[in-house]
């Protein structure tokens, strides 16, 4: 199993970026770390390289599974969500931006989740893959800004509104593709059930006529037999 896993190398580096989440977290929030902020720094874009990494790897080597569609979003969204937070708790990010973002993440996973469930996927979208790219600049920026003066704090909260934009107008655009696609399914179902329903009504009434025809004719079969005298019987010459 572990063999096989390791020739796949998408699946690999989306398992790296998970791993490497709580790690980021402990170097994060590990501030005693001589240069705890280019560690921190190095080692989160490590694991946001291996984003970039599996999904070229997956479509070059043609190693698309299902198995890497369900982990890469979530390790995605596991590393950022763990850098935001220990941000939250250095207190260079506010916790109500940061818990908007996270809930984003969560909601549209959910979409997904039902989405799957219903027989349809929904694809991420542009604004979606930008957000990603902004949040770790955002991210990177707020670690920097903590050493390296207010003017990377200006920028790296700047990059934060921009990702907190990003985040809403994703998620409305996630919801307007999943209500036109569920409602879609709703339709095709209840058209679909109606259909059902028809046909087995014509089948039932067809049924029921053919039931009245074969009892007719048993009627015209009895009728005509009771109508021809025994043979050898003597029959009245009057």
């Amino acid at each position: 199993m572990v063999k096989r896993l390791l020739m796949n190398l998408p699946n690999s580096l989306t398992l790296a970026r998970i791993f490497l989440a709580p790690l980021v977290v402990v170097i994060l929030l590990t501030t005693q770390i001589r240069h705890w902020e280019f560690w921190g720094v190095t080692v989160f874009l490590g694991a946001a390289l291996t984003d970039l990494l599996d999904g070229y790897f997956a479509r070059r080597r043609q190693q698309i599974t299902t198995l890497g569609r369900l982990l890469d979003p979530i390790a995605d969204k596991l590393l950022i969500s763990s850098a935001l937070i220990s941000l939250v708790q250095l207190g260079l990010a506010p916790a109500w931006m940061v818990a908007i973002i996270i809930g984003r993440e969560f909601a549209v996973s959910g979409l997904r989740s039902i989405a799957a469930a219903e027989g349809f996927t929904i694809e991420a979208s542009p604004l979606g893959k930008g957000k990603m790219a902004a949040q770790v600049a955002a991210v990177v920026s707020l670690i920097l800004g903590r050493v390296h003066g207010a003017w990377v704090l200006q920028i790296a909260n700047a990059l934060l509104w921009a990702v907190f934009i990003f985040a809403l107008v994703s998620m409305i655009q996630y919801f307007r593709e999943f209500w036109s696609k569920i409602d879609s399914s709703i339709k095709y179902r209840e058209s679909r059930r109606l259909r059902i329903l028809e046909r087995r009504r014509l089948i039932m009434a067809e049924l029921r006529e053919l039931r009245r025809l074969r009892k007719l004719d048993r009627l015209k079969r009895s009728s005509r037999e009771s109508s021809i005298p025994p043979v050898g019987s003597v029959q009245d010459p009057r």
